[in-house]
């Protein structure tokens, strides 16, 4: 009988989704010891460490690195569920919905992009630059003011797919372990994830997974942002359609060009610019209609926030429905 419960626990629920995305909106990420987020980083250090220690540095070190984390964190999360199961049916709804809560990121992503909004307004250049170092692995150093509110919109966009859309599209479809394997998969690319003679075979799979899990999210984002440009004044939902599809491949990797091209028709500005690193120009592209201005005005943050917070709303939106639909 308690497995079964277990089982109905892990399963997908529209009400604690909704819940966990309210506590989000209200109270931003939560800070505490024990945050899924640390725990998953700071076990993949030590198995990275035991797996680099057996000379498996490799594609299948790789893979190894994958399952071990897989196994660890979906299975303990059901052992968790089972443990507080066991004591109390609300203790067990309580600990579903503080994961889910745990997991997905809409209010610090916002909170984010309008610190760097509130020191471009005081003209301070240096904490502009500070602050957006924190989103972006470009150089700030020659950026401006209006290259710091461009950046600042860039990673919004591009941060509401795997922060906020593919965690809940990934609970939608499998439940906690769903988004617990998703965060698993997300930490990966962030901590091995890179192109350097360190990690390039060792943190293959983390990133290969990482444009998997956010594929279908990707695009899913990119029709929701532009359905929701269309009934907002001064945006575009059309455009942001159609710069979406024609545009998208510009940007480095398979998913993040979608929300960041489709968020530069939307908002009717271009996005990018320069960007050095090391010292090199690596690119000065431009995201957008070539007729509409470069970002970087004082409302240009604020209208992003508030079409990204609409779309991140309609995701969830979109990701009850499907649960009270299928489960």
């Amino acid at each position: 009988m308690v497995e079964k419960v277990v089982l109905d626990f892990l399963r997908p629920s529209a009400p604690l989704l909704a819940a966990a995305v309210v506590l989000d909106l209200a109270f931003g990420d939560p800070v505490y010891p024990a945050h899924p987020a640390r725990l998953i980083g700071w076990t993949l250090t030590q198995f990275e460490k035991l797996l680099r220690a057996l000379k498996l540095d490799g594609y299948v070190g790789g893979v190894l690195l994958f399952l071990l984390l897989a196994v660890l964190w979906c299975g303990g999360t059901a052992a968790l569920i089972y443990g507080l199961a066991r004591w109390s049916h609300w203790a067990a709804l309580a600990g579903q919905a503080f994961l889910i809560y745990s997991l997905v990121a809409l209010r610090d992503l916002l909170q984010h992009g309008w610190a760097v909004e509130l020191a471009v307004r005081q003209g301070d250049l240096p904490e502009a630059r500070c602050r957006i170092s924190r989103l972006v692995g470009r150089e700030t150093d020659r950026m401006d003011l209006a290259a710091c509110r461009r950046a600042a919109i860039e990673s919004l966009s591009e941060n509401l797919t795997d922060g906020f859309v593919s965690p809940i599209f990934w609970y939608a479809v499998a439940g906690l372990p769903g988004i617990v394997l998703f965060k698993v998969v997300s930490t990966m690319d962030s901590m091995v994830g890179y192109k350097t003679p360190l990690y390039l075979r060792f943190g293959w799979c983390g990133a290969r997974l990482d444009d998997l899990m956010n594929w279908l999210p990707a695009r899913i984002n990119w029709v929701l942002i532009s359905l929701c440009a269309m009934p907002l004044p001064g945006y575009s939902g059309r455009k942001a359609l159609r710069i979406g599809w024609l545009q998208h491949a510009l940007m480095p990797g398979p998913n993040s060009g979608w929300s960041e091209a489709t968020t530069a028709g939307a908002i009717q500005r271009r996005l990018v610019g320069q960007i050095w690193r090391h010292g090199q120009l690596v690119t000065e592209l431009w995201l957008g209609d070539a007729s509409d201005p470069p970002a970087g005005d004082d409302s240009d943050v604020r209208r992003s926030a508030i079409l990204l917070t609409t779309a991140g709303l309609g995701a969830t939106a979109l990701a009850l429905l499907a649960i009270a639909a299928i489960h």
